[in-house]
């Protein structure tokens, strides 16, 4: 891609800009080709994503074609587009990344949906729900929740202090800061009985399945926040002795798991004391959240 339109050529603008992106992603074979094109042209010029559509004739300036190129160059060789922007969306909501923290895919807001449900079911939305998010990373679980319970508190544990900075950015930026309060701990050993909810999306990636993840996955997501022992197993034995430790009579535990991992982590919350286990799918019809009460006495 040229940094200008040559002498003679047709002036450069948003629409071609974008066009231009669009076919080297497509012949790369990336999958969301259109969406990261109007994206990254859109970031390039400094406009909203909308005017790629809405006002294709803008000139674009040879240092904003610039700018589009460098940032070409970087999805062909796999970075993500919320990488390379440095943000990304969630819940409706925008969540800044960093290095430290896993970009959040749009399967986690499975276990958001399954938590306000659980909540409409027990009170509803306007209790003063407490809940503790383990491995919060960007913060997205716990900022989505507080968002739509505007009661509720959210003690967020992360053992990473760089991840613990971005989720309090996050929770800033989105409003919900005064009651979203982090903690830097090895999952829940630092925190105290009481919880009404404890939800996580921990990792769950078994290491031997390291050549099977995407690019995108393989090489910019944090190891800290994919992988764990026991085939992937070895977080839900952690949460699940947490949970019978840290959430109230009545309460709940909620989990993300792996497409494979639903009977076991079944299986391990039982062992740890949660009862009436479920398992709920995603959009995609794919196993996706395990849930289990500690039920009242």
């Amino acid at each position: 891609m040229t940094q200008g339109a040559a002498s003679g050529d047709a002036p450069e603008t948003l629409g071609r800009l974008a066009t231009r992106l669009r076919k080297a992603f497509r012949a790369a074979g990336v999958e969301t080709a259109a969406l990261d094109a109007r994206l990254l042209a859109a970031r390039a010029a400094g406009v909203a994503v909308d005017r790629v559509v809405l006002d294709p004739e803008r000139p674009v300036s040879p240092q904003e074609a610039a700018l589009a190129a460098d940032m070409m160059a970087r999805r062909l060789a796999g970075e993500p587009v919320g990488r390379i922007l440095g943000e990304r969306e969630f819940w409706g909501l925008t969540f800044a990344l960093s290095p430290e923290t896993l970009e959040p895919r749009p399967d986690t807001e499975t276990l958001v949906a399954q938590v306000l449900a659980w909540c409409d079911a027990r009170g509803g939305r306007e209790r003063a729900w407490r809940f503790a998010d383990i491995g919060t990373g960007t913060g997205v679980i716990a900022v989505a929740l507080l968002s739509e319970l505007p009661k509720a508190v959210a003690v967020a544990v992360d053992l990473s202090e760089a991840a613990l900075a971005t989720a309090r950015e996050n929770a800033l930026r989105n409003g919900v800061g005064d009651r979203f309060h982090t903690v830097c701990g090895d999952f829940a050993d630092a925190l105290a009985p009481g919880f009404d909810l404890l939800v996580s999306n921990p990792p769950y990636i078994a290491v031997e399945e390291t050549a099977t993840l995407s690019r995108e996955v393989r090489l910019f997501d944090p190891p800290l926040a994919l992988f764990a022992e026991d085939n992937g197993l070895a977080a839900y034995r952690r949460i699940a002795a947490e949970a019978a430790r840290l959430v109230v009579g009545g309460g709940a535990a909620m989990v993300e798991i792996g497409a494979t991992q639903a009977s076991s982590v079944c299986r391990i919350l039982e062992a740890g004391g949660l009862e009436e286990t479920a398992v709920f799918q995603d959009l995609g019809g794919r196993d996706r959240v395990v849930g289990g009460h500690r039920v009242a006495k």
